[in-house]
Parts: structure tokens; sequence; C-alpha cells
């Protein structure tokens, strides 16, 4: 049986360079991405076949020679459009169109030189925060403002913690510099900008412990700037958000 390509592209890039994939979005990446390789191999091989080929035929074929460049040219011209076109559905699905109505919302608030995860709790709304009450000294790092009474479940954590099969939100946003929130094995990545706030979504679909890093130079301390993704269970999840108490109580963790 022939394997086509890209199908030997994808088992490289899971086997040699990239991490195993555990995001219900990431095999369609990964394929756009073995693609996106296999046609940049095809046209830099026909690239050099038709140079040898200008090189080598005589003078009286090159005219020839030219309109076979022209239609290759246009070739692959459609081919970029296209996988273009699908390239822009596959980031528009995790970033321009919304996550199902009942997806878990977690806030991301990047620093320097740490993330924070924070939590809704059970009223499924976050608290407002103020800048001037940002205190990470005294337990407070996000600012949450004691007062507004949708703040007081609130969970903060050091630690991402996410239930397997479950669509999460991601509610991304910085407190100073511009942070890379990069999770290989999630094929996630979005930048962290003072003064605005995205949002992604994605589906894990594998347990286990992921690495966080921040893929922004942003600072002398951006090579510490880490943390950890768990992937658990629902009932290890429910155990996990149990065991924290919210921060307005001391709860940081």
């Amino acid at each position: 049986m022939l394997v086509s390509a890209p199908r030997v592209l994808h088992w490289l890039q899971q086997h040699l360079w990239m991490p195993p994939n555990a995001a219900a979005h990431g095999r369609a990446l990964d394929r756009q991405m073995a693609i996106s390789l296999a046609a940049m191999i095809f046209i830099f091989i026909l690239a050099q076949a038709i140079m040898l080929l200008a090189i080598l035929h005589p003078a009286r074929k090159r005219a020839s020679i030219s309109w076979w460049n022209i239609a290759t040219f246009s070739g692959l011209t459609i081919l970029f459009v296209v996988l273009s076109i699908h390239a822009e559905r596959l980031w528009a699905a995790n970033r321009f169109q919304g996550p199902a109505y009942d997806a878990l919302q977690v806030e991301i608030v990047a620093q320097q030189f740490a993330w924070y995860f924070r939590y809704p709790g059970a009223d499924a709304r976050f608290g407002a925060v103020r800048p001037e009450l940002v205190d990470a000294a005294g337990g407070n790092p996000l600012g949450l403002d004691s007062h507004d009474p949708a703040g007081h479940d609130d969970i903060v954590a050091a630690q991402l913690v996410l239930p397997v099969g479950r669509e999460v939100n991601l509610r991304l946003r910085s407190l100073d510099v511009v942070h890379g929130f990069f999770i290989p094995a999630m094929r996630l990545k979005q930048n962290a900008v003072p003064g605005s706030t995205f949002d992604v979504h994605f589906t894990p679909t594998q347990t286990g412990t992921y690495g966080i890093v921040c893929s922004q130079v942003c600072g002398s301390g951006h090579y510490r700037m880490e943390a950890e993704l768990r992937v658990v269970t629902p009932d290890e999840y429910a155990t996990w958000l149990a065991q924290h108490e919210p921060v307005t109580k001391g709860g940081l963790r």
C-alpha cells in the first residue's frame, strides 16, 4: 500500500519533533502542517527541476519551458490560495467561533514572570478586578475586588487543571508586558497583551501533565516563566476544585 507524503510527514511530526497531540482540534492542525510541509518540499524539488531543464535544454526549446513555468506558477498559486483558506478556517474555529454554552471558563493572567489561573466558582461569574488592588505578596495577585459578590468564590491557582473531554474557554490578559501563552501538546498559542483580553477555546482529549511556557521574550526572567497543565478525569477535577478555597479567603495556591 502506498503511503502519501502528508501521512509520512504527520508521522514524523508526532514522533520526531512535535509532542503527541492531546487536543480535539490538534489533529486538523497537524494535518494542515503536514500538507504544507509536503507542498513546500514538492515546490522546492519542482523549482530545481525547472532550473535544471532551463540550463540543459537547447535554446530552441526554451520557449516551451517558459510556458511550463507559467503553468507551474499558476498551479502553485492555486495551491497556496487553497492552503491559506483552509488554514484561516482552522484559525477562526479556535479564535472567532464561540465555544459551547457550557464550556468551562478559566481566566489566565500573565505577569513577570508567572502565570495565574482563575476559576469563577459555583456562580460561573468572575469577580471584578482593580489594578490598584494588585498585591501578590499580600495574596491578591490579580487585584480582586473583595466588595464584588461575584468574586467571593473565585479560585486562583498557580497550576492549570482541566477535566478531560470538556471544552474550556480561556480568557487571556497581561498585567505588564506582552507574554505568549503556549501549550505545545494542545497545539495552543496566544499572546496576552496589556489592556486587552483574548479568548481561545479547546477540548483536551488525553489525561496527563503538559508544559506551559511563555513564547515571548518578556524580560530577564523569561526563561523561568513556566507552569503546568494537568488534565484529569471529571471526578479528579471536582475533587481538586473542592480542595481550593476562594482567593478572598486566602486560598491562593
